[in-house]
């Protein structure tokens, strides 16, 4: 079942005369429970494609549509409300709140919901144990690693049960073992709850796992695929 279908998409921006496509007429469409990678090198477009795809810019033409839904022709408020409950953000700084522990930053997104602090506290420690940080909840952002910051991350975006979930090079700033325990978590959660992921990434240890490759040069799809991934 797709969940996200773009059609002859389009963000062009202008630098004085001249005219430059970030993504020139991309038509994609991704499906429940995939694990795709959007790579290519940098300036190709791939992180201003996750942008639209996630709501976090308009397109200058086309349309992306999330289960049908065009987002393009929601109000602002409307697109907040449908990436509050719809979509999972991992960005690659982290993005943590500073002053709030693990446990409250994973809760951060469903307190926005309305959820109960019950349920916050309750889902938030269940996920932290799911990315394995069980046992320093009460940690902030400072006291931990960058793979375990990366991990909070990605248990925040879990936190609202999205439809999918956006990682913009999430393993940038991640050495060798982290990046290793960040892809396996995301494996696990990827074929243990069905949940979707799309990465902007052009490290090679990301498209070693992806079971969909797709190309992106200069604003254009260049290459799709799919491949038989082992388990690792």
């Amino acid at each position: 079942m797709a969940i996200i279908e773009t059609k002859d998409l389009f963000k062009i921006y202008h630098d004085g005369d001249t005219e430059i496509r970030a993504v020139d007429g991309v038509n994609i469409t991704i499906g429940k429970g995939e694990f795709t990678a959007i790579v290519g090198p940098s300036g190709s477009g791939k992180t201003t494609l996750l942008n639209l795809i996630g709501g976090l810019d308009s397109a200058t033409d086309g349309e992306v549509c999330i289960k049908g839904e065009d987002i393009g022709k929601m109000s602002d408020k409307e697109r907040i409300d449908f990436r509050l409950n719809n979509i999972g953000f991992v960005f690659q700084a982290y993005n943590l709140i500073p002053v709030l522990s693990a446990e409250e930053n994973v809760g951060f997104v469903m307190e926005l919901q309305g959820r109960s602090l019950e349920e916050r506290r309750s889902r938030s420690r269940e996920l932290l144990k799911e990315v394995g940080l069980e046992g320093r909840e009460s940690h902030r952002p400072s006291k931990m690693s960058g793979g375990q910051q990366q991990r909070v991350a990605v248990a925040r975006a879990l936190a609202s049960k999205p439809e999918f979930v956006l990682a913009d090079e999430p393993t940038a700033n991640l050495d060798s073992h982290s990046t290793t325990a960040l892809l396996s978590t995301m494996e696990k959660l990827n074929k243990k709850e069905g949940m979707t992921f799309i990465f902007s990434t052009h490290d090679p240890r990301v498209m070693k796992r992806a079971r969909r490759i797709i190309e992106i040069e200069d604003g254009k799809v260049i290459r799709d695929y799919t491949k038989d991934v082992e388990a690792h």
